[in-house]
């Protein structure tokens, strides 16, 4: 009886395409960080000098930091999406990625000197940068998530904090687009701050967002 009962649940079953979850994923992801995008541009605008930032190291510098915390919270988001899931890759990632963007941070004040180490550090927007960032990484944590509860994760906060470090890290990189501060000092510490505030955020949302029904 048990064997005739598995082999007519199993009929009708088909396999899942190939890479069904990772297209599911950054489908999604896609479409929030256009709406965190979206949101940017109509909330704070654009930077009023990007197309002479584009031209400068220091704007690519901020894409490049960006960029990668978005990557290695997406394979965190995507591996934890999976029972059994682990991010210790990526955490190595995110602390060698802070601790080198750190060290520049530090040559970059010796270079500049005393003087000049205040506005290095905190610019002028350091107290209204991670609260930026948390806010337009609503819209890419909630996409996130809506695709990882159709797939299995089963450490909750530790997914929920991963969709919240890939969203931090994506809204930060669409914050760049606006942000003028350029110092390395600043972006280590409060792009960081903001990135982190949103995983932390999102591993206590992921608790109840990500739970199976």
């Amino acid at each position: 009886m048990a064997d005739d009962l598995i082999d007519h649940l199993a009929a009708d079953l088909a396999p899942t395409p190939p890479r069904t979850l990772q297209r599911r994923l950054f489908g999604w992801a896609v479409l929030g960080v256009a709406v965190s995008a979206v949101l940017m541009i109509a909330w704070l605008g654009l930077r009023p000098d990007l197309m002479i930032a584009i031209g400068t190291m220091m704007f690519w510098v901020k894409f490049a930091f960006t960029a990668i915390f978005a990557a290695l919270g997406a394979l965190a988001a995507l591996n934890l999406a999976r029972p059994g899931g682990s991010m210790m890759r990526q955490a190595v990632g995110v602390v060698t990625l802070v601790a080198l963007t750190g060290a520049a941070g530090i040559v970059q004040m010796l270079v500049m000197g005393p003087g000049e180490m205040r506005t290095l550090v905190f610019g002028g927007t350091a107290l209204l940068c991670p609260f930026y960032i948390v806010a337009l990484s609503v819209p890419i944590y909630a996409a996130t998530v809506w695709a990882m509860r159709r797939a299995a994760p089963t450490n909750l906060p530790l997914a929920g904090f991963a969709a919240g470090l890939f969203a931090g890290g994506a809204a930060t990189w669409v914050y760049a687009f606006h942000c003028t501060e350029s110092g390395m000092p600043f972006i280590t510490l409060w792009y960081t701050t903001g990135i982190l505030a949103a995983a932390v955020l999102g591993a206590i949302v992921g608790r109840w967002a990500l739970r199976w029904r």
